[in-house]
């Protein structure tokens, strides 16, 4: 009974569904706390001061900086080893596979962002136009996951691989359009943190505190020039193998060889103690395990709960703390709110379905087979839901506090209605799939 409740553990500890629910509920609790009577030690403690002195040197940054520039940079390493594996071994390892979901990504990219330029052309808030090109992919996959084995396999892989292309395009969108400023020497401690890294990936260095060290290095090489810190997340992660580091028959023989040794010598839980030979096979197995096991597979598994259920639940924490007053209805009624709100909800669906059917229509690609275009509809529906990047670029995109409410709080009434209604029109067409 103990073996079969750790499983469900692990399942449900390793689940969409109980991250995306463990994010709402830290969305629940940042806006309630920030609308009560308490809302002063709200904000207080999102700007309390946390940092090191060395004599005369001080560093130091506000709890919700170290959030949004230290443990989002995690997130954006498990986003940036999520893109490498889809790019090496996954759905965008070939062009046939990558055709379909590359074209769905750039449509909920492109028109997002000429829906909210058309209602902020020129305006105080034009910068802001990267806000609805965002998709949650926790609270994306996570309302999908509910419908469980109702789901194709083929529309859990397309709105994965959509997902993730999409944050591809929106951390290329951070670096190259809300980076104010470039100073060339963090660039260059930057590159050489990153020489480092990929000398102790060639050399295979396997002590794991020598990687941190220099991964901390680009970080703060990165921060120093200018570019927004969570980039080094996926810069680093991009040196993180995903293959194995032996063939698999080297792998077979070494472990064969080795069990067949240990076999022979009598191996009980103190012999290895005294007998170096079967030391010497314990750790040779050991090595060739660490070996065959993709690096970047391993990290992956490791974070996803670190990210899921500390990560991003304090980023909602202390980002989706809006104030809901009298000015509720001014504040959702703004140019850059409709942008935001029509962007994410219409232009979503618009430029996924239409991109999706062009590139069909080329006959470069075609739907998955047991794919409908009414699923694809429900998914695009889905990809409005733009919280966590949304919320993260709106920070970078604008400087006036009001700006930052509106867009806040315009994102979080679209990726509420978009959940809602995606999650509506899947029970329709997922139910109607699993009837014919």
């Amino acid at each position: 009974m103990q073996r079969e409740d750790s499983g469900m553990f692990q399942r449900f500890f390793h689940s969409e569904v109980s991250g995306s629910i463990v994010l709402l509920v830290s969305t629940i609790v940042a806006v309630v706390w920030a609308n009560s009577p308490w809302s002063n030690i709200y904000f207080q403690i999102a700007q309390t001061k946390i940092g090191i002195t060395w004599g005369d040197l001080q560093f130091s940054m506000s709890l919700e900086h170290w959030i949004a520039d230290g443990l989002m940079v995690i997130f954006f390493f498990v986003v940036g080893l999520e893109i490498k594996r889809e790019l090496v071994v996954g759905q965008l390892s070939t062009v046939q596979k990558a055709v379909l979901p590359v074209a769905a990504a750039l449509g909920g990219m492109i028109i997002p962002a000429l829906v909210y330029t058309f209602f902020n052309f020129g305006g105080e808030a034009s910068s802001g136009w990267g806000i609805p090109m965002a998709t949650d992919i926790a609270f994306a996959l996570g309302i999908l996951a509910m419908f469980g084995s109702r789901v194709p396999i083929e529309l859990k892989v397309f709105l994965t691989a959509l997902a993730i292309v999409d944050d591809l395009g929106a951390v290329l969108v951070i670096a190259m359009f809300y980076t104010e400023q470039i100073v060339i020497g963090g660039l260059i401690a930057t590159a050489v943190f990153m020489i480092l890294l990929l000398a102790a990936n060639r050399f295979g260095i396997r002590q794991m505190w020598i990687y941190i060290l220099l991964a901390i290095g680009a970080w703060a090489g990165v921060l120093a020039s200018g570019v927004h810190a969570t980039v080094a997340g996926v810069l680093v992660a991009m040196l993180v193998p995903v293959k194995a580091a032996i063939e698999p028959e080297k792998f077979l023989s070494i472990t064969k060889k080795r069990i067949d040794q240990l076999e022979k010598s009598r191996l009980t839980k103190d012999s290895m103690v005294k007998d170096k030979g079967q030391m010497e096979a314990l750790d040779d197995i050991y090595l060739v395990a660490e070996d065959i096991r993709p690096v970047g597979l391993s990290l992956e598994h490791q974070l996803h709960p670190v990210q899921s259920f500390l990560i991003l639940p304090l980023f909602a924490l202390f980002k989706a703390g809006v104030i809901f007053d009298a000015n509720i209805l001014t504040q959702i009624g703004s140019i850059a709110s409709l942008g935001i709100m029509f962007g994410l909800f219409f232009g979503k669906q618009i430029g996924i379905l239409l991109f999706s059917w062009l590139a069909v229509r080329s006959g470069k690609t075609s739907l998955p087979e047991g794919i409908t275009w009414p699923q694809i509809w429900g998914v695009s529906i889905l990809a409005g839901v733009g919280f966590t990047m949304s919320i993260f670029i709106s920070d970078l995109a604008f400087k006036s506090a009001e700006l930052i409410t509106q867009a806040k709080t315009a994102i979080i009434f679209a990726s509420l209605i978009s959940g809602i209604v995606g999650f509506l029109v899947l029970r329709r067409v997922l139910g109607e799939n699993r009837g014919s």
